[in-house]
């Protein structure tokens, strides 16, 4: 049987685009392996977490605002602002005490201090009136009586005196804090069969402007327990 040699030049021909193509079949293969190595190995995005938001009663941006909670006052019952800040309060003679964020510009909170004394302790209406009045005082030093606003009203049955006058607030004796000019203080004296209960708040001027709606739903809220 004859055998039909191919020329030499085929020969090496045939062999060369076969080591062409097995070269080309492992180099895409490694490439392919290559990349599926790099994909696995970076980790999936996360989605960055929203840090939690903070608030603070007192650098609180929000303005007075609605709901509370009620609490008792002796034989009274009052809704309390959930804006205002419960603290201790400052002197035994304190039954409650709250901070009230300060206005922008301000530089201090205001302040509503509680005080009750006992059945037929404390002072009439008008003594507390006056010794409020005596704490403000009038840049041009003309009276401050005569520039505050009283008024009386009625709220669930109980006898309600308020006074609402600006000028230089000085604690008094019992405190060590300087005079604080462009002050403004709001209080009132709510009238029980136990003895009267006494409700001052005092701060900057615009500060209490900013919570004398507040302030006064606070005492309209009022009930007999």
């Amino acid at each position: 049987m004859n055998i039909k040699k191919v020329p030499r030049g085929f020969r090496v021909l045939r062999g060369g685009v076969s080591t062409l193509l097995v070269l080309s079949v492992l180099t895409l293969a490694a490439c392919s392996q290559g990349n599926e190595s790099t994909s696995s190995s970076t980790p999936a995005s996360t989605p960055a977490s929203t840090p939690a938001s903070s608030s603070s009663a007192l650098e609180s941006s929000h303005g007075p605002g609605s709901g509370g909670v009620e609490k008792s006052f002796g034989s009274m019952k009052a809704t309390i602002p959930s804006d205002w800040l419960s603290q201790t309060p400052s002197s035994s003679m304190r039954q409650a005490q709250y901070a009230l964020a300060r206005a922008d510009g301000d530089s201090e909170d205001g302040e509503l201090a509680v005080f009750y004394f006992g059945p037929g302790q404390g002072g009439s209406v008008e003594a507390n009136i006056d010794r409020w009045l005596g704490q403000i005082s009038q840049p041009d030093g003309s009276s401050s009586r005569d520039k505050a606003k009283t008024s009386k009203k009625e709220v669930s049955g109980l006898a309600v005196t308020l006074v609402d006058v600006n000028g230089t607030y000085s604690a008094g004796m019992m405190s060590n804090a300087p005079p604080r000019a462009s002050y403004r203080m709001l209080a009132a004296v709510v009238e029980t069969n136990d003895g009267p209960w006494f409700f001052k708040l005092v701060g900057p001027e615009k500060t209490i402007a900013k919570w004398q709606e507040s302030f006064n739903g606070f005492i309209s809220s009022f009930k007999k327990g």
